[in-house]
């Protein structure tokens, strides 16, 4: 950042959510009729932004290694999925009530506000009697069990035979499709199966605008390894995970790895990293890095009766393989990106006399991820400059995806496509009808640099490929 920027964190999300409605990044879920909570729709930005990510995560973590293939398995599966997986059983939260307003919490979600001791671990547990609802300061109800999965009926009769599910993760699509892959595409341990994809789970207490919703998307890996090989493979996937956070934008200060004690782990878990993000609203989960041991392959092979053992085409050994899963999110990936991107500048940064010198807005994505990569602003809206501004946006939108924006005078467009992340605009002016050059505006250095027009598609390429960091 510049010295003139500002950034108070605690105070970016209030103003992050007015900037996605108001740019078109992301909108409340059926707003026109007072909106769904915990539901969000991607804007025109907001899922250019997200298909970016969702670009470059596969690249890396898919179709740039040779040991990596991908899926795309069903949301609704079989409930013996679940039976065998122990979601049906195990996949629940501990939900408390309040006697007063009648609103619902996860229990845990109420215990990340009371200020703990660094020793709480060896206190006393706490009496619920002692922590109030935060909206009412109510008596709040023992806690109970509650399953998160959505459930639904397939076929035109509600009955018992017909009840499945929304899948509460992406996984399960991977490992009963193990010996598939496995046979079709002759993979050998170890390798992996990567999927982008919906999961839902029905959560009782959503919160902080993306970060936790009942429908999101996953990026998943399951890794299949040698039982005996886990933890080099695990210590591979984390420095992979580290770099993918660099490529988000994300700075080494908001990360902090946290290495999850046994007592906290998913009982499946033999070892589990979080990746925790400093948001504005507090520290909390980002992506998660785990090693499942051989439990998911296990429990398909005991349900369905049918071998789950990979057989090594050289010692001959035959094993269950076990499973390292590096586990990140669509949402959180985008937020954590926003957040990383916004920055204020005090004072203003436009050069143009006409630009207002209060603060201006930037959104500082990596320039890979930007929604839109180029601007093309005609200095004049007269005919005489309109025919070659629309020649230099269709060759440049043949190789980026381009906004062509007359609209107010040059400063206040150049502070709109600052706002929405824009990397480079190009001016068209009367010089250029003689000539044939345009001016060409760096977003972060606001460097402008005259370049041939026969030369701009060119000159961006290369202006990408020196700024790429994944």
């Amino acid at each position: 950042m510049s010295d003139k920027s500002i950034e108070n964190r605690e105070d970016i999300m209030e103003k992050l959510v007015s900037l996605a409605k108001r740019r078109g990044f992301i909108f409340q879920s059926s707003e026109i009729y007072g909106g769904l909570s915990a539901a969000y729709d991607y804007g025109p930005l907001g899922v250019e932004l997200k298909n970016n990510i969702k670009k470059a995560w596969w690249k890396m973590f898919v179709t740039d290694r040779q040991d990596m293939v991908g899926l795309d398995a069903a949301i609704i599966m079989s409930p013996k999925v679940w039976e065998a997986s122990g979601h049906i059983k195990n996949f629940t939260d501990p939900l408390v009530d309040c006697k007063k307003c009648k609103r619902r919490f996860r229990a845990d979600h109420l215990l990340e506000a009371v200020p703990l001791s660094p020793q709480h671990d060896k206190e006393k547990p706490i009496d619920w009697k002692e922590v109030k609802c935060p909206e009412c300061d109510g008596e709040l109800t023992e806690s109970r069990s509650f399953n998160m999965m959505f459930k639904t009926f397939m076929g035109p009769v509600e009955d018992d035979a017909s009840e499945v599910y929304l899948r509460p993760e992406t996984a399960g699509g991977i490992f009963v499709n193990f010996t598939n892959v496995v046979d079709s595409m002759r993979m050998r341990v170890p390798f992996g199966i990567g999927q982008i994809g919906k999961s839902f789970r029905n959560e009782i207490t959503t919160e902080n605008f993306i970060f936790r919703t009942r429908e999101f998307e996953q990026l998943e890996v399951e890794y299949f390894v040698h039982p005996d090989d886990w933890k080099k493979h695990f210590e591979d996937w984390l420095e992979t995970m580290k770099t993918w956070c660099k490529c988000l934008g994300i700075k080494d200060e908001n990360l902090v790895l946290a290495e999850i004690d046994e007592k906290d782990r998913a009982f499946y878990s033999k070892r589990t990293v979080d990746f925790e993000y400093k948001y504005p609203f507090g520290q909390k989960e980002l992506y998660g890095l785990a090693y499942r041991t051989d439990y998911d392959l296990t429990q398909h092979q005991k349900a369905s009766g049918l071998k789950m053992e990979y057989t090594d085409p050289v010692t001959k050994e035959k094993y269950i393989p076990h499973v390292v899963e590096p586990s990140l999110g669509v949402d959180r990936s985008v937020l954590a990106c926003m957040i990383e991107a916004y920055t204020e500048v005090a004072g203003g940064r436009s050069t143009t006399t006409e630009s207002i010198k209060d603060s201006e807005v930037v959104m500082k994505f990596p320039y890979a991820l930007a929604p839109i990569k180029v601007a093309i602003l005609p200095l004049s809206k007269k005919e005489t400059l309109t025919p070659l501004a629309h020649e230099v946006y269709d060759a440049v939108r043949s190789k980026f995806v381009t906004m062509y924006d007359q609209t107010a005078s040059i400063g206040k467009r150049y502070r709109r496509q600052d706002e929405i992340g824009t990397p480079f605009c190009v001016t068209i002016d009367f010089d250029s009808l003689e000539d044939k050059k345009v001016t060409v505006r760096d977003r972060d250095t606001m460097e402008q640099e005259r370049v041939a027009i026969e030369k701009l598609v060119e000159y961006l390429v290369s202006k990408f490929a020196a700024y790429e960091k994944c």
